[in-house]
């Protein structure tokens, strides 16, 4: 069961309209690496988890996904301002000021709608926590490119505490995967001496090359 409180996860404002900056925002809306496609993520991901905690842990940072959603919607909101007018946006999407009325849609920056093509579900835990370790990982890269190209001292203390929720979700899965990495895929492969041989296939290699010797174990994030 879910609730919508009355209240943004973090309150957002801007210094002044931006629709070009709000074509580029769209792509933590409805991206591959945005705030939906992470919330939906993780939640379809829990389904299965029989452990309560980590199944806890994925609703609650789905959970907390949506409120980013929500953030980054009203942000966009008010970049967008109050006139259609597409002449302001030089370069993205479009579809804001001739399909939705300057309302948020689900699409990118280049305007392709959000898909569930995106969402990655395995059934397996490890195999899940590791994509969600990647997703967060990428997320973060989406806003420091955006951090890099807004001058706007609100928006950028917006994207600054996203940046920094993103990183918190790393951690918490990191943690998680830590707690079950001999269980699923990993317990069941890597049993064997392939799984612990490297293979020099580039050559010549440099001669103080570190690979040839190095003894593969099993990943950890501790």
């Amino acid at each position: 069961m879910f609730k919508h409180e009355k209240q943004l996860f973090h309150p957002v404002s801007v210094e002044r309209p931006n629709p070009q900056y709000a074509a580029l925002l769209h792509e933590q809306i409805g991206g591959a690496n945005g705030e939906l496609k992470a919330a939906l993520q993780y939640m379809a991901q829990s389904f299965r988890i029989k452990d309560p905690e980590i199944k806890d842990l994925f609703l609650d940072i789905a959970a907390e996904e949506l409120g980013h959603l929500e953030m980054v919607s009203t942000l966009v909101n008010l970049l967008n301002g109050h006139e259609v007018d597409a002449s302001a946006v030089p370069a993205g999407e479009i579809q804001t000021h001739v399909v939705l009325g300057l309302n948020p849609g689900l699409i990118n920056a280049s305007g392709y709608s959000w898909t569930g093509d995106y969402v990655s579900v395995t059934g397996d835990l490890c195999a899940d926590l590791l994509s969600n370790i990647a997703s967060e990982q990428r997320a973060k890269v989406v806003y420091e490119y955006l951090y890099r190209q807004i001058e706007d001292k609100k928006v950028r203390e917006a994207i600054d505490f996203l940046l920094n929720r993103e990183e918190a979700h790393n951690a918490m899965f990191r943690e998680a995967f830590n707690k079950v990495q001999d269980t699923g895929s990993n317990r069941d492969f890597g049993t064997t001496k392939a799984a612990k041989m490297y293979f020099s296939m580039s050559e010549p290699s440099p001669a103080d090359s570190p690979y040839p010797d190095i003894k593969v174990s099993p990943p950890s994030f501790k």
